[in-house]
């Protein structure tokens, strides 16, 4: 039988996001916004960047034009024109990652996980995810990368990691999601997946099991959470 299994409770899948748990490209987006704000003459600071973690591009682009007052300024062909030139901002910047813009510990977790013959996904609101990915050289470990392009609803819907278990071909309930935004533990939970949050205490609270880096995210932690719940 493939997975863990205790206590009749089986651990199918693992459910990543990506920013924030696999490398970390939010200095990218920030990057990215930022000059695209300045050019429409919006003051865009860190401090509300923090508000775009785990939201579509779309989305993070209407509360950015909201914050300049500008929400009714543009047609939506407008808006699309405004959002694709964030994205080649953004993809002249990733296009410099490597496999060392990995976070601290990823790559063993993700080999002890396929030991393991539990399935992983990826559910990230990036539609540039297939590119990370493969420019961090880590395509092979995943069994699953949900095509964002094709998801309706923005986190915290759960859409995406209903999208990825589908996929995957496993129960929500057997598997966990692992997100570093308020909007993706949101999204995990609604999914009735257990929730691993990375980052701040305070703000993931709703996550079921949260480490501080991702250097903690090893498999006989996440196992152990799991299964204790």
């Amino acid at each position: 039988m493939k997975g863990f299994d205790i206590m009749n409770k089986q651990l199918n899948a693992v459910i990543f996001d990506l920013d924030g748990v696999i490398t970390d490209t939010a200095e990218y987006h920030f990057i990215a916004w930022k000059q695209l704000a300045e050019e429409l003459g919006i003051t865009f600071d860190r401090a509300f960047n923090e508000q775009l973690k785990g939201v579509s591009r779309m989305e993070s682009l209407e509360r950015i034009l909201a914050l300049g007052g500008q929400a009714d300024r543009y047609t939506m062909a407008e808006k699309e024109a405004l959002a694709h030139k964030k994205n080649e901002h953004y993809k002249q910047l990733i296009a410099r990652m490597t496999p060392d813009d990995l976070l601290p510990g990823m790559l063993d977790l993700l080999r002890e996980l396929k030991r393991q013959n539990v399935k992983i996904g990826l559910a990230s609101a990036s539609k540039n995810a297939f590119t990370v990915i493969e420019r961090l050289g880590i395509g092979d470990y995943f069994d699953t990368i949900v095509d964002a392009a094709k998801v309706k609803n923005s986190k915290p819907h759960p859409e995406i990691f209903l999208t990825a278990a589908k996929q995957l071909r496993v129960d929500p309930s057997t598997c966990i999601g692992v997100e570093d935004a308020q909007a993706g533990v949101a999204a995990i939970k609604a999914a009735n997946m257990f929730a691993i949050g990375v980052g701040d205490k305070e703000a993931l609270n709703e996550a079921d099991y949260i480490v501080e880096t991702t250097a903690d995210l090893t498999y006989d932690a996440i196992v152990r959470a799991f299964h204790r719940e």
